[in-house]
Parts: structure tokens; C-alpha cells; sequence
């Protein structure tokens, strides 16, 4: 009988294997897992089961509405991840194999490893576990001999089942609070009609509650005026120059806008100039000599908000990034971690790396891992390996592994994390900082003015950043990294010129995602509650693995924007937290509860809380939200609302803002008004402050973007307030242009006077302006041809980019326009340059980008999918396409057939011959380089010695090894090892 071992990841199962094989016995690789006498390994990749409700409990989108609130099904069932059913499928296969007869859990150790395992077992026993015996693999290391100790250490299913409580927990609580909140707060927004999507949850709503205090935080800041005063100094070594300052000042908790530094008066300016000027000044200063160590090693979330700082990545983009660096190139550890240590037996790995470095392709960096084994820089220290810090994982670091063929940002990546690795094994950098006040006396006052000078002594770790040193170096408020000119003890210096800054105070700056990850990972920061606080300690919103889906999760659901590096709270993230509050359901929106639950958590995994404690108490909070949010019967929710400068059209009195609508409220502002309102959210968008404004000024807005229709699809219009025959009072309706009118209506459209800008390049008909499109002649319904013979239209404004007549002409006559910049991406709001182009063989406009420097020289090939949207964005119709891509395509299709085969070019004699090594593979030769390549890669095939969990590796056999000169190598390196093989 054997015992199963199913890892988290593929390269941890090949860790155990390596680490396995000296203590029992040779491995045979299959497809999907490895095998000897005793044991077999595989692994899941991540998460391969997740939970859902029961068929009777799951309410479809449709269906979202109180009466089918709360949802709190008696348990939950389980479905496969549709990414890894296949691996799904082939852990189980093992699992039910009737010669195993156990199960050792090895998934990454913690609370996210022991559900992943349990999931899988439970799934494979049809919702009950397995029944085998189950054994559990605590790893904080992946040396050969720590997973040796492990499996000599097995801890038994007992001793985790608090941990095991407490993972199935924190995830059913998840779904419990997010399903509800998500439909209660849904329902309650589309009561007014329509489906007005308002998701929550646990980690989500509060990450966006920091985002919106913030925005509320600059917008109720109100700039103030205040002078700073600047003086220089004359010492016989030269000038230098210094800034007044209060000696006596104390911090104002109720006043962050006060500093030692600022005068809040003109005239006390002024004062502290004229007592100043010209005087004799005498001087004390202090010198002393100050370190700074190095930052220390990268977890997920510091190096995504390096990477957002030095390179705009974002958060996402990084952990892409990462994730390629460790699955394909293996360049990297694994990056999903949480913590900056490493364990504290990966002192001879961090030297065998230093010494990788050493003699690797980093260059620019190799003389610096060349001094730190030299000077014998890589010792053990707590600062960097310490088992207590090391949770799941430990800090990225570089692997053994050289890359090979990277991106240019997987490069700059990849040097982030070697040079910090590197660097927190350096010496600490020595500075000389200096601090020198310049005092004058006027009338008995002493004035006194504060210089600062820092000079670097020892460049320690910095001397790895060379010229980025300066970005790496700790600068503190008003300190200079340049030396003062030195002033003699008890030398009198003179003033000789003082100058009065006026400046005013600036709100605090909106988040990065650089400084919303800082904030996520530290919001347990903000708890009040000392045993909630430190539950949180280590933990913060969210994990580092999930911080940037969170973030691109808010941007999607239309929360926030991104405009350039920053990110800006929309209406629709305001109108959440009004509802929140005015529901006093406010625990959604804190991370209090995040702390809430840790704590409970802990206590559970220590067996000092139940399971089923824990889930009602969820429960509980559950039905109390979904019941707030029914029972609410007042016309709004109580919140800061606006009220705009433009009178009521109608009436001329005052409009004001509610929880769903902007309405008249007389002209003292306080009645019931003349009925003039308008929704707040028309289908699905929320509308800002500003836009509300100019809405009620000019009568129209727009094209504005992210309305949705009844069936949930996004589309794009004008809004305009027009008068109501019926009432005789304004009304908000959808303006789609003349031309969507004729084309409901039929009615007939007279374009005689309208110049073309081209030929229609379906029918050859004009082209002319009507409404908000360029139409076909003939696409329309005119005198001469009232039922339309073609379906030509493009936008006259597509994605925010106008497309002059100009350009449509160009369009039209030369199959495309010119490069256009101001379009802007409905999913990322980011701008991007493009040409249209006309595609016949699609029958739409469509988009053709501009090859990138050093990318790919063409964009990703579009799905049929995207093809399809890019055409309903530009305009374009899809009913064209249908009818006349399709004959174009078989007639590809049959020139393709009819076409007669190409003759085989002779093959040229080859002159290269192969090592020995080599010609043991591939026979003795001559040949020439590409039939090396093609017989080595006949050989690797026919030995299936591709790696299975990644193709771009090769495993070498007995005949490989002595050509590799290692046990694997990736497949970009492979022309240039067999290359040194050869001799002409």
C-alpha cells in the first residue's frame, strides 16, 4: 500500500520528490504525478474546489429581491474551478486509487493550504471526505533536509482541525456576507426600477471606505495662506542658507496643517525678515554620524508598491509579472507571500545564489555579489533569517535558475528583487548629517534659522543602486543630501539676503496603489479595540495574493478610477458609503471586522471557539444586514448631499441632491417644490456632482459612458432634459441622435444638403454626417429610397476620440485614418493611440495599433468576441459582417485548397560536427544547425522530456546531463548550449 502526498503547486511536489528519492528510492515521472514503493506525489495548482449553495438556494441575478433574502443555506456544497478541472480530476484519480491507503496533506502551511486540501478530499469522497487516514506536511522550508525533518514529524488530522475549522469558516463567511450584502444593497438601490448592481464584502467595502474618507478628507480641506522665510548666510568658507523656524513649537493634534516652519500672517513674515536682514548671526551646530540599512527582502505587497512607484506597475501588472518569473522562467520564489524573511536553514542557498550572481548574465550586478562573497557579507542574521517571521512562504528572492529571454518588465522586475536581495546582506550606508541653526537677535528676539546637510561616508547597499541611490536614500523633511560649507567655531556670520515664500496648504494626496496596498496591509492600524487590532497585526485587509484583484475589482465595478497613478472614488463609491451609513450597517465598510474575525479565527484554530459558535454569530449578521436594508421605509437615506448652482428649470427654485435623485425644493429650499427630479442613477450610472450641474445648466450631456441596459449590457448616450407634454414639467430621457430615431421611427430623412466625405465601402453610396454617426445614403430611410438597402454606420465619436471629417474621408478612400491619441479604453479609462481601419473581410471598423518598441510587432490576435466588440464601440455592425465575411472566407478557404503545393527545397549540406557528448544524441554528422535542433528536439520528444507542469523546461537523462551540464534547462537556452557542441 502507498501513501498520497498532494502538494500546493507542481514545484513544490518536484522539492519533495528531489528531497524524497535518498531515503525511499528512485521516482518514476508520469503525467501527472510522481511514484515509488512508498509514495505517490502530485498536487493541485492553487484552489481546484470552491464552494456554492445549494441548487435550492441559488438565486439567479433575476431573482435578486428581498424575498429571497437572506440566503443561509444549512450547508454548502461544492463545485470544481472551471480553470483546473483537468487537475482536478487527476488529484482525485490518485486519491481513490484502491493500493493508496493515506493521505499526507503537504499544501503550503497555513490557513489557506489546510481548506485547499480539505476541499479536494471532501470533493473526491462525493461531499464527505475520503475516510483514509490523513497525515499533515508543515513546511516553512524547502531545503532537501527541512522537507526530510517534515515527513519525519508528521502532524496528525487532529492537531489541525482547528486550523481546518477555521479556513472552512473564514471562507463560508465570506460567501454568507458578500452574497447577502451584494443582493440585499442591490435590491434595495433597484427598488426605483432597473438593476442597479451594489456589490460588498469583507475585504472590498472597506479598502474602498479608505479611498472615499480620503477623497472627503481633500474636498473638505480648505487651503489656507502661509509664508515660509528663507534666509542666506555669509561664513568666510562661502554662503549656505537657512529656513526660520520656532524652537518652542508643539505638534497640534487638531491642526495637522501647523509646522514649526510656517508664519500664518504676512506681517509676522515680514517682521522676522526685516529683524533679520543684514544682521550678524551667530552659530551652534551638531555633527554626528547616522547609518541606514538596508530595506528589507520583498513580500508580495512591498514589491508591488515599489513596482508602482518606480515603474507606474500596478498591482495586478506586478503580480503577473512575478507569477511569469516563478512558473515560466523559475527565476523567482513563489510570490504570493506575506512575508520579508527567510527561514534560517537557506543560509548555504542564499550563498550558492550570491554565487549564481556572480557568475551570471546580471553583469552590472556581478561585481557586487563577487565583494559580498568575498568580504563574506552573506552570514546568518535575524534582520533576514528568522523561522518565527515565516508564515506560508518567505520573501521573494532570486532563484538559482539564470533567465533566460525576458520582457523588458519582467527584466526590470527581476532586477527589483535581485538588487534588494543583494543589498540587505551589504553593509549599512554611513552618513555625516549635520544640523546647524544660525540665530540673529533683534531687540532682545532671538531668530532662529535651521540648516541641514548630509553627506555620504560609506555607500554600504547603496553602491548596488549606483546612480538610483539617491531614490533609495531615507530623506527626511528638510534635510539635504549635500554637505554644508563649514563654519569656524565661533565664527560670526553675516546675513545677506532673506526671501519670504508665499505658499498654501494642500489637502492630503489621493492613494496611489502604491500607498493603498501601505494602507490594506496596515489597516489593522486604525482599529481602536486592542484584541481586534492585534489580531489584525499580521494580517491587514485582505492577503497579498488577493490586494490587486481587490483593487482591479473596485475599478471594474465602476468604484474607482484610475487616472494616472492615482485613484479616484466615483459617485456610485460615495452613494455606497451614504447607504451604509444610513442603514447603519457600517461594519461593512470598517475593518473591524476583518479584526472581528481574525480574532475569532485564532481562538478557533486554538480550540477555544467552536465552528458552529462562530457560523451562527455570521448567520446573525447576516439576516440583521439584509433586514436593515429591507425595513428601511423612509424616502432617503440620511447623508452630506449637494446642492447645485443651477436653478430648477421649471420653477427657478433650488435643486438638491437625495439618496436617488436630485429635486426641486422650492425656492426657500426646504418644501416639496414643483415635482422637477431626476433619477441619480439612470440605467445602472451614477451621476457626479459636476455632471448633475451641467446636466441642469445646458439641458444635455454627454456621450457618456457605463449605462447598462434591462439585460446588463453596457452601452453609450446622450442624456437631454426635455419638457413632458402630459405634465408640462422636465424630464430626463436617452438621446441617441437622429439617426437611432429614423432607424425606430422610419422616418423619412432628407441628407441632399449634407456633403459627402467619401464612398461607402459596402455599397459605394455617399457618406454623409447625420446625427451622431457617418451613415450610408442608402442606411437610412430618404425620399429616393425609403426602405434602407445598406447598414453602414460609424460613430463621430468613438471611445472620447472625435473622428473629424477629415479623418473619415480617410477612412473611406484609404482604408484607414491617421493615428489618433484621445481615445480612452471603457475598461481601464486609460488612453491609448490608434488608427481606424476599414476590415472588408469583416465587413466593421475596426482598430489597428502601432507596433510597440521592443514588444510584440503586432497587438494580441483578437477573439471573436473582442472582434465583435471593438466593432458595436466604433459603430460598425456585426449583420454586415454575417452576411458578407463568411462567402469572403470560403473563398479563402477554397483558393487555400486549390493552390498547389509548394516543392521542398533540397536540404544543404550541413558542416558542423557535434561534440561526443552530442553525437551520442544526435549521431555523428556533419550537419547543419537546424537539423541539430530538429534531431535534439526529436530526442526530447520521443523521451517525453518535456516537463509535464511547464513545457519550456527540459529534464535531462543520462545522455542529456553531460550536454546541459545540469539537470534542466529552459527551452530558449537550448540553441545556444547544442551550439557550443559544435565545431565546423
Amino acid at each position: 500500500m502507498k501513501t498520497l502526498v498532494i502538494a500546493e503547486k507542481p514545484s513544490v511536489a518536484q522539492d519533495i520528490v528531489r528531497a524524497l528519492t535518498p531515503v525511499t528510492g528512485a521516482f518514476d515521472k508520469h503525467d501527472d504525478y510522481f511514484e515509488n514503493e512508498r509514495y505517490v506525489v502530485t498536487s493541485a495548482v492553487g484552489h481546484l474546489v470552491e464552494i456554492q449553495a445549494p441548487e435550492a438556494y441559488d438565486v439567479k441575478r433575476g431573482k435578486w429581491s428581498f424575498a429571497h433574502l437572506p440566503v443561509i443555506p444549512p450547508h454548502f456544497d461544492l463545485k470544481p474551478v472551471d480553470k483546473t478541472k483537468t487537475r482536478l480530476n487527476a488529484v482525485v484519480r490518485q486519491a481513490k486509487r484502491k493500493d493508496v491507503n493515506a493521505l499526507i496533506n503537504a499544501c503550503d502551511a497555513g490557513r489557506e493550504g489546510e481548506l485547499i486540501f480539505r476541499l479536494i478530499d471532501q470533493y473526491a469522497g462525493g461531499g464527505q471526505p475520503l475516510g483514509k487516514p490523513v497525515k499533515r506536511l508543515w513546511l516553512q522550508s524547502m531545503t532537501p533536509q527541512a522537507i526530510r525533518d517534515g515527513f519525519d514529524n508528521l502532524r496528525t488530522d487532529q492537531q489541525m482541525q482547528g486550523l481546518a475549522d477555521a479556513a472552512r469558516s473564514r471562507s463560508e463567511a465570506d460567501w454568507l456576507v458578500g452574497i447577502n450584502g451584494t443582493r440585499a444593497m442591490t435590491a434595495f438601490n433597484s427598488r426605483d426600477g432597473g438593476f442597479f448592481l451594489t456589490t460588498v464584502g469583507r475585504v472590498q467595502t472597506p479598502t474602498l471606505a479608505v479611498v472615499v474618507e480620503r477623497e472627503e478628507q481633500i474636498r473638505k480641506h480648505i487651503a489656507r495662506d502661509y509664508w515660509e522665510v528663507h534666509a542666506s548666510f555669509l561664513a568666510e568658507a562661502g554662503q549656505y542658507t537657512g529656513k526660520w523656524f520656532s524652537p518652542g513649537w508643539k505638534k497640534d493634534p487638531d491642526d495637522a496643517d501647523k509646522r514649526a516652519d510656517r508664519v500664518w500672517t504676512q506681517a509676522e513674515a515680514q517682521a522676522i525678515a526685516d529683524a533679520v536682514q543684514g544682521k550678524a548671526c551667530t552659530v551652534t551646530e551638531e555633527s554626528k554620524p547616522s547609518t541606514q540599512a538596508s530595506p528589507l527582502l520583498f513580500d508580495l505587497t512591498s514589491l508591488q508598491r515599489e513596482a508602482n512607484g518606480k515603474f507606474g506597475f500596478s498591482a495586478k501588472t506586478t503580480l503577473s509579472l512575478a507569477q511569469s518569473l516563478y512558473e515560466r522562467h523559475k527565476a523567482l520564489t513563489y510570490p504570493r507571500t506575506d512575508s520579508r524573511y527567510l527561514p534560517e536553514d537557506y543560509l548555504k542557498v542564499a550563498r550558492d545564489t550570491f554565487q549564481m550572481l556572480a557568475g551570471g548574465e546580471q553583469r552590472h550586478l556581478a561585481p557586487y555579489a563577487r565583494q559580498a562573497l568575498e568580504q563574506g557579507y552573506v552570514k546568518p542574521t535575524r534582520r533576514i533569517f528568522d523561522n518565527s517571521k515565516v508564515s506560508d512562504h518567505f520573501a521573494i528572492i532570486p532563484t538559482l535558475q539564470e533567465p533566460g529571454q525576458l520582457s523588458d518588465a519582467e527584466r526590470k522586475l527581476y532586477d527589483l528583487v535581485v538588487r534588494r536581495f543583494m543589498a540587505v546582506f551589504f553593509p549599512s550606508a554611513e552618513y555625516q548629517i549635520t544640523t546647524r541653526i544660525t540665530t540673529a537677535s533683534h531687540e532682545g528676539q532671538p531668530y532662529n534659522f535651521q540648516s541641514n546637510g548630509k553627506v555620504l561616508v560609506k555607500p554600504g547597499w547603496l553602491a548596488i543602486y549606483g546612480k538610483e541611490a539617491d531614490d533609495e536614500m531615507e530623506k527626511k523633511e528638510g534635510e539635504s543630501s549635500k554637505s554644508l560649507v563649514p563654519v569656524k567655531p565661533g565664527e560670526v556670520v553675516h546675513n545677506d539676503g532673506v526671501d519670504m515664500k508665499a505658499l498654501r496648504t494642500r489637502p492630503p494626496a489621493r492613494y496611489s496603489e502604491a500607498t493603498l496596498l501601505g494602507a490594506m496591509e496596515g489597516a489593522g492600524k486604525w482599529i481602536d479595540d486592542d484584541e481586534l487590532r492585534e489580531a489584525m497585526q499580521e494580517k491587514g485587509l485582505g492577503t497579498p495574493a488577493t490586494r490587486a484583484a481587490t483593487i482591479e475589482g473596485l475599478i471594474t465595478e465602476k468604484y474607482i478610477l484610475r487616472e494616472g497613478r492615482e485613484l479616484i472614488p466615483t459617485a456610485k463609491a460615495f452613494q455606497l458609503m451614504t447607504l451604509l451609513r444610513g442603514l447603519q450597517v457600517e461594519e461593512l465598510s470598517r475593518p473591524e471586522l476583518t479584526g472581528d474575525w481574525e480574532y475569532k479565527l485564532a481562538q478557533m484554530e486554538h480550540g477555544q471557539l467552536s465552528r458552529e459558535a462562530f457560523m451562527h454569530d455570521i448567520a446573525a449578521m447576516t439576516e440583521r444586514i439584509v433586514k436593515k436594508a429591507k425595513e428601511y421605509d423612509r424616502d432617503t437615506v440620511p447623508g452630506d448631499y449637494a446642492t447645485l448652482a443651477t436653478p430648477c428649470p421649471h420653477c427657478g427654485g433650488v435643486v438638491k441632491e437625495n439618496y436617488r435623485r436630485y429635486a426641486c425644493t422650492g425656492a426657500d429650499g426646504a418644501s416639496a417644490g414643483c415635482g422637477f427630479s431626476f433619477t441619480k442613477t439612470p440605467a445602472g450610472r451614477t451621476f457626479s456632482v459636476e455632471e448633475a450641474e451641467q446636466f441642469v445648466r445646458d439641458h444635455k450631456i454627454g456621450p457618456l459612458e457605463g449605462f447598462r441596459s434591462k439585460a446588463g449590457w453596457p452601452f453609450v448616450a446622450e442624456l437631454a432634459l426635455v419638457k413632458d407634454e402630459e405634465t408640462g414639467n422636465y424630464k430626463l430621457e436617452f438621446d441617441f441622435g437622429d439617426d437611432a430615431k429614423a432607424e425606430q421611427t422610419g422616418e423619412i430623412v432628407d441628407l441632399s444638403g449634407e456633403p459627402s466625405v467619401g464612398p461607402c465601402p459596402k455599397c459605394g453610396a455617399p457618406v454623409k454626417a447625420f446625427g451622431k454617426s457617418y451613415v450610408c445614403e442608402k442606411s437610412v430611410p430618404t425620399a429616393a429610397q425609403p426602405v434602407p438597402s445598406c447598414d453602414f454606420k460609424s460613430g463621430q465619436v468613438i471611445l472620447q476620440q472625435p473622428v473629424e471629417p477629415e479623418q473619415m474621408h480617410k477612412l473611406l478612400t484609404e482604408g484607414k485614418t491617421d493615428l489618433l491619441d484621445k481615445f480612452v479604453s471603457m475598461r481601464t479609462r486609460r488612453a491609448f493611440k490608434a488608427r481606424l481601419v476599414w476590415s472588408a473581410e469583416e465587413s466593421k471598423v475596426n482598430f489597428e495599433f502601432e507596433p510597440r518598441e521592443g514588444g510584440r510587432k503586432f497587438p494580441p490576435r483578437k477573439t471573436a468576441a473582442a472582434t465583435k466588440k471593438v466593432a458595436a464601440r466604433a459603430g460598425g455592425t456585426s449583420a454586415g459582417a454575417s452576411k458578407d465575411a463568411k462567402p469572403a472566407a470560403a473563398k479563402k478557404t477554397a483558393a487555400k485548397k486549390a493552390a498547389a503545393p509548394k516543392a521542398a527545397k533540397a536540404p544543404r549540406a550541413g558542416t558542423l560536427k557535434p561534440s561526443p557528448a552530442l553525437a551520442a544524441v544526435i549521431g555523428e554528422g556533419p550537419f547543419g544547425r537546424g537539423e541539430v535542433m530538429k534531431l535534439l528536439w526529436d530526442y526530447i520528444k520521443a523521451n517525453n522530456l518535456q516537463d509535464p507542469s511547464d513545457k519550456r523546461t527540459i529534464r535531462a537523462d543520462d545522455k542529456l546531463r553531460p550536454i546541459f551540464g545540469a539537470d534542466s534547462v529552459g527551452m530558449f537556452k537550448l540553441a545556444g548550449i547544442a551550439g557550443g557542441h559544435l565545431t565546423s
